[in-house]
């Protein structure tokens, strides 16, 4: 197993600082080939799962169609989600572009598939099959980015209805719904630090030792 560089430890810290949630406004008509697709799927196949459980599934989706179901169950949870905001954040909120279904060349549905028997690792804590797939979403994420391709994750969704609409199987469930293609322009920051919808948090705020 070879060891790696300093520089080269610099390079992915380079990536993880500016991967960032690509918005609708930001993806490009440019196809992405299947061979980028591919990559992006073999290194999610290689992201850390408890018990080398591997929970994961992808269903691909490129269909106009099946995205244009998709954007119709947004649609109607994004109006839900913005009455649950008030007054000036609310009128905010309405105005944030905060997916890129239909305009995302490819989108990608990334599943939770429960094992049958026990697994080892997940006795105690069993929610940690999801926490596997996370890993893998991230892993497809920051090699994107290496590709100079945008990612957005679309979670304003009603997953029975996703699932639904994509035939997945009763027992799975939807971990991540993701945009993916090329993008005009990488910001600087997240767009919600733009927007200061949120503060940044710092270490000393989030960081204890010992206990709480």
């Amino acid at each position: 197993m070879r060891r790696f560089t300093e520089a080269e430890a610099g390079l992915l810290e380079e990536l993880i600082l500016n991967r960032r949630d690509v918005r609708g406004n930001r993806f490009l008509s440019i196809p992405v080939s299947d061979d980028i697709i591919s990559k992006l799927i073999s290194v999610a196949l290689n992201a850390p799962s408890v018990g080398f459980s591997q929970p994961w599934e992808f269903v691909i989706i490129k269909d106009d169609l099946v995205k244009a179901q998709i954007k119709e169950t947004f649609c109607e949870e994004n109006e839900k989600a913005a009455g649950v905001f008030k007054d000036a954040k609310q009128q905010e909120y309405i105005r944030l572009k905060l997916e890129g279904i239909i305009e995302a060349p490819v989108n990608i549905a990334v599943f939770y598939k429960p094992a049958v028997g026990p697994v080892l690792g997940q006795t105690s804590m069993e929610e940690v099959g999801l926490y596997s797939v996370i890993c893998a979403v991230q892993n497809m994420w920051l090699m994107a980015r290496a590709l100079n391709i945008g990612i957005g994750w679309v979670s304003i969704l009603d997953p029975e209805k996703v699932k639904c609409i994509l035939k997945a199987p009763v027992s799975n469930k939807l971990v991540a719904y993701l945009c993916v293609g090329y993008v005009d322009q990488f910001s600087d920051k997240p767009e919600l630090e733009i927007l200061e919808w949120e503060k940044r948090k710092q270490k000393n705020a989030v960081l204890f030792f010992d206990g709480y």
